[in-house]
């Protein structure tokens, strides 16, 4: 039992070593934000204008690339018909035989 206890008790302890480490990080990584914040500032200032060129070339090629879905998704529908048809040919095939034979049976021969 006190066995128990005392296995317990180390692994609280490991718990509370654990949420202290934690806690020692969470506080550096918060210094350290601001400290380098106004680094980061800058640096977004430099690169904004490149930034906005990259949106303008994302907004330049986006109807390229919805051309290009759009595209995609007409070949998918049609690839998608033909599989769903494929199975249907032999049947297709037949009816047109029947149709030959009935079509020229119709028709008054020739002298």
């Amino acid at each position: 039992m006190f066995g128990m206890l005392a296995l317990g008790g180390m692994v609280m302890t490991a718990f509370i070593v654990l949420v202290v480490f934690g806690l020692v990080l969470f506080l550096i990584k918060g210094v350290l934000f601001l400290v380098l914040l106004p680094l980061r500032l800058l640096f977004g200032l430099v690169l904004l204008p490149l930034r906005l060129a990259r949106g303008l070339i994302g907004l330049l090629l986006l109807p390229l690339f919805a051309l290009i879905a759009g595209l995609a998704v007409v070949v998918a529908l049609v690839g998608g018909l033909f599989a769903l048809a494929l199975p249907l040919l032999p049947l297709a095939a037949l009816v047109f035989i029947v149709w030959l034979l009935g079509r020229s049976s119709r028709r008054p021969a020739s002298v």
